[in-house]
């Protein structure tokens, strides 16, 4: 915090409105406007691009240098040396964990991945072709009916058994909507396996197979989960947040994150990257939809390239295409027809001056879709996953603001409607 002041002019006032300038560690400064309501005033930011909602010690993002930093820890460095459990302590806990630190709360995660067994007759309520993003908004939000006995959220070991509780059941979740939407039985969580690996054996796994995962695409599914742990106040964040603002408990307040992410706009990118390599169809197609993209007029776009945050490069992209060059090779799949599209369309905006000046990288949506496609997972199932991995963030967001003091929620607005007017008799209209 600093001592210094900004001062609002406003026509027809005698005086300036002096309004208390803080400094966070890094970052922007932020003008602290809540004085204006006593003066007649509010501000005026659709879309919140200019407004800091909140303090937190969680996540770092420069996007004009393409910086993410999780507790001051840059996110490459977590992706090459750190793994996704040892994030999400992270993110909780404000610190990286020592051996014994990490093995007991990995230990606490693997033993909770198991959900009540009714868990699996809420499921059969579902229709069988129900999106899987459906199933997981009500499966996450039903949760707080099977453990009532941890969601007083002003009791500190309520809320972190809630957040491990969360962690470790949403993989098992999300199995059981892909699971239920293709119509086969439901796998156990194996407690011998890795996050990952235990979660790519309840996705593809059968009752008649052994539990064996191929560990390159563990690793690719632990890396995806790790870069999308959180990002800041983003849409989803933010609405859990506000959730929380109004003291709704952790399962509804997550679910309430789901289904902010379910948007397109949002949680939908990677998919969208897969639509439209489909819609290119062909390697030899690749010039016109790059024209079409090029072309204001044309209301098509490239997915997967450039990022509202991030104004040079999404330093979480650089993981995911090495993550992504590994699987490809793994799988045999370098030669795939569609994968061969991403990959031209990769070149292409790493070397057409069009791409290169407006700064349109592909980013980590870019590479994730591609992997998940490599894996198997169908396009209607991304958003879940992106879910799984997002679920730590959420959860560190909601237990940061509901440790300190906060008030709900209550954004204002600029009127536009009518004045205020006499009622009419339906007579008389």
């Amino acid at each position: 915090m600093t001592d210094k002041k900004a001062h609002l002019q406003v026509d027809g006032l005698a005086e300036s409105i002096e309004l208390p300038v803080y400094s966070g560690s890094t970052g922007p400064d932020v003008i602290d406007v809540r004085a204006l309501t006593s003066k007649g005033y509010f501000t005026y930011d659709p879309g919140f691009v200019s407004t800091a909602a909140c303090e937190s010690k969680i996540t770092f993002i420069d996007g004009a240098n393409g910086v993410l930093l999780h507790r001051g820890y840059p996110i490459d460095q977590l992706a090459e040396h750190s793994d996704y459990l040892e994030t999400c302590y992270l993110l909780l806990n404000g610190e990286l964990p020592n051996a014994e630190e990490k093995k007991s709360f990995v230990d606490m995660i693997t033993n909770h991945t198991m959900v009540q067994e009714s868990m699996a007759r809420f499921f059969r309520g579902f229709h069988y072709n129900a999106h899987p993003m459906a199933m997981m908004c009500g499966a996450v939000g039903a949760l707080s009916s099977f453990y009532h006995d941890s969601i007083d959220i002003t009791n500190p070991e309520h809320r972190r058994i809630s957040a491990h509780r969360l962690i470790a059941k949403m993989p098992t979740l999300a199995a059981m909507c892909y699971k239920h939407h293709i119509g086969q039985p439901f796998m156990y969580p194996n407690n011998k396996l890795g996050y990952a690996e235990n979660f790519l054996h309840m996705m593809f796994g059968t009752p008649c197979d052994d539990p064996e995962v191929n560990p390159v695409l563990a690793r690719a599914m632990d890396k995806i989960f790790l870069l999308h742990a959180d990002h800041e106040q983003n849409a989803s964040t933010s609405t859990v947040r506000l959730a929380g603002s109004s003291g709704a408990n952790p399962f509804a307040c997550i679910a309430s994150g789901i289904t902010a992410l379910w948007g397109p706009a949002h949680g939908g990118a990677n998919e969208a990257v897969l639509k439209m390599l489909d819609e290119i169809g062909d390697v030899s197609n690749i010039d016109k939809y790059v024209a079409k993209a090029k072309d204001k007029s044309d209301p098509f776009r490239l997915m997967g390239f450039g990022h509202r945050v991030y104004k040079n490069f999404d330093p979480r992209a650089k993981v995911m295409k090495e993550s992504c060059d590994e699987v490809l090779r793994e799988l045999g799949l370098e030669n795939d027809p569609l994968l061969a599209i991403a990959k031209r369309l990769e070149e292409i905006a790493l070397e057409d001056p069009y791409f290169v000046e407006k700064k349109l990288y592909p980013n980590v949506d870019f590479y994730s879709g591609i992997i998940m496609k490599a894996i198997g997972i169908p396009t209607d199932m991304f958003t879940v996953i992106f879910a799984t991995g997002r679920t730590v963030g959420w959860i560190a967001h909601w237990s940061e603001m509901i440790s300190e003091t906060y008030k709900i929620g209550r954004p204002r607005q600029l009127y536009t409607g009518y004045d205020q007017r006499d009622f009419v008799p339906l007579d008389k209209r």
